[in-house]
C-alpha cells in the first residue's frame, strides 16, 4: 500500500471483526486485534505506538499501513450557562461538521459566546454527558426551520468520522474525570439516509471491550426515512428512535418536512405502528412549536388522533432560532394548552428545555457556512 496519507485505513472505520481480518492477514493472532482495540476505544491512544503490549513489527505495520483518524478541533464555544459546548470539527477534506457536548448539572459561569482554544477543557461539571452526533456534512431532507437542512447536503460520514466525534467528547470529558453516557443522533444530517456507515458507527461505540455504551442510552433522531425504520425493525437494532413528525396531516408537514411528500403518514405510521410492536419499544415523537403555525390545540388534537394507540412519547421543541427561517418560538402558555390535549388522549409529553441557544447549539442550528 501507498504511504500517501491519502489511501492508509482510519482505523476508526474497521468493525472488530474487520480488525481482525486484517491483522490475520498479516500473521498476527486475534489476541492482538483485542490489544488494538482496547487501545482505540478505551485508552483513546491517539498512535500505534502508544498501545501497550504490541509486538514492533505490528507497531510499524500500522503506522505505515493505517492512521487514527482524530478530528481537529477548528473552535469550541460555551453557552453562558456552562451547560453546552459546541465543537467545529475538521473532516480530512477541509469539509468541517458541528458536534455538540451537553449536560445536566454544571458549574461554569462563562461568558456566552466566548472561544475556547484546542485543548483547553471546559470547566463545566456535567452529569448524564450527552454527545449530540452528526451523520452527514449538511442534509438532504430540507427541513424548513433546520439550519442543516438550510444548508443542504454536501456528503455523508463515514463510520470512522462519526466515531471519531464520540472519541473527541470523550477525551473532553475524560480530562476532568467524567465520562460520556448518552449519544443522541441529533447533530447535522439525517442518519437513515446514511444508515450503514451511522450503524457500523454505533456497533463500534456499543462494543462491550471498547467504548461500551449502552445501546438504552443511544437515541437516533429520523424525519421518517420509511425504508432506514423498516431495517431498524427487521434488524432488531436496540437503540431507541426519535421520529420528527412537526404536523398531524401531510399537507401540514410537507410544508415543514419534504420528505413528507416521499412518505405520507399513513405510510410512516405504519412502520412506527410495526416498530413498537415488533420491538415492544417506545417511539419518541418530535414535534417542534411554531408560533402560528402548528401550535393551536386543533393541530394537538390531530396529532393525539394520529398517535393512537402507538406506544409514544412527545417531545414537545419551542423552535430554536436560524437564519433561514423567520417562525417564531411557541409562548408557554400555548406550549402547555398543547401539552394538556395531549394528556387527554393518554399520551405522555415533555416540553423540551432550551440549551445551548445563545451559541446555535440547539434543535436544529447547527450548520456549517461556506
Amino acid at each position: 500500500m501507498s504511504s500517501d496519507e491519502g489511501q492508509l485505513t482510519n482505523l476508526y472505520d474497521l468493525s472488530r471483526a474487520q480488525l481482525a481480518e486484517r491483522l490475520a492477514a498479516w500473521g498476527f493472532s486475534d489476541y492482538y486485534a483485542g490489544l488494538v482495540w482496547s487501545g482505540l476505544y478505551r485508552d483513546l491512544v491517539t498512535t500505534p505506538a502508544d498501545i501497550a503490549g504490541l509486538r514492533p513489527e505490528l507497531v510499524a505495520r500500522l503506522t505505515t499501513e493505517t492512521t487514527i483518524d482524530q478530528l481537529a478541533m477548528r473552535t469550541g464555544i460555551d453557552s453562558a450557562d456552562g451547560q453546552t459546548r459546541k465543537f467545529l470539527l475538521a473532516l480530512r477534506d477541509d469539509a468541517a461538521i458541528e458536534t455538540v457536548l451537553m449536560g445536566f448539572r454544571g458549574q461554569s459561569p462563562i461568558a456566552s459566546g466566548r472561544t475556547l482554544t484546542s485543548g483547553e477543557p471546559s470547566p463545566a461539571v456535567y452529569s448524564r454527558a450527552t454527545a449530540c452526533v452528526s451523520t452527514q456534512v449538511g442534509c438532504a431532507m430540507g427541513c424548513v426551520f433546520c439550519a442543516t437542512g438550510q444548508m443542504g447536503f454536501r456528503r455523508h460520514l463515514s463510520p470512522g468520522e462519526i466515531v471519531a466525534q464520540i472519541i473527541h467528547v470523550e477525551r473532553v470529558l475524560r480530562s476532568r474525570g467524567e465520562r460520556l453516557r448518552n449519544i443522541v443522533l441529533m447533530g447535522m444530517g439525517e442518519p437513515l439516509h446514511n444508515y450503514d456507515a451511522t450503524m457500523a458507527a454505533l456497533d463500534t461505540v456499543m462494543d462491550h471491550r471498547g467504548l461500551a455504551i449502552a445501546p438504552r442510552f443511544i437515541t437516533l433522531s429520523t424525519v421518517g426515512v420509511v425504508p432506514g425504520i423498516r431495517r431498524l425493525t427487521a434488524e432488531r437494532r436496540p437503540i431507541r428512535l426519535a421520529v420528527s413528525l412537526h404536523g398531524a396531516t401531510d399537507e401540514a408537514r410537507a410544508r415543514l418536512v419534504p420528505p413528507a411528500r416521499r412518505w405520507p403518514l399513513a405510510e410512516l405510521m405504519a412502520a412506527c405502528r410495526d416498530y413498537t410492536t415488533t420491538l415492544r419499544r417506545r417511539i419518541f415523537f418530535e414535534w417542534t412549536l411554531i408560533d402560528g403555525q402548528n401550535d393551536g390545540v386543533e393541530q394537538a388534537h390531530a396529532l393525539g388522533r394520529l398517535l393512537a394507540g402507538v406506544d409514544a412519547h412527545v417531545n414537545l421543541i419551542p423552535l430554536n432560532p436560524t437564519l433561514g427561517y423567520d417562525g417564531q418560538p411557541t409562548a408557554g402558555p400555548a406550549a402547555r394548552a398543547f401539552q394538556a390535549v395531549l394528556a387527554g388522549y393518554g399520551l405522555p409529553s415533555t416540553v423540551r428545555q432550551r440549551r445551548g441557544i445563545d451559541v446555535a447549539a440547539g434543535c436544529g442550528q447547527l450548520a456549517v457556512r461556506g
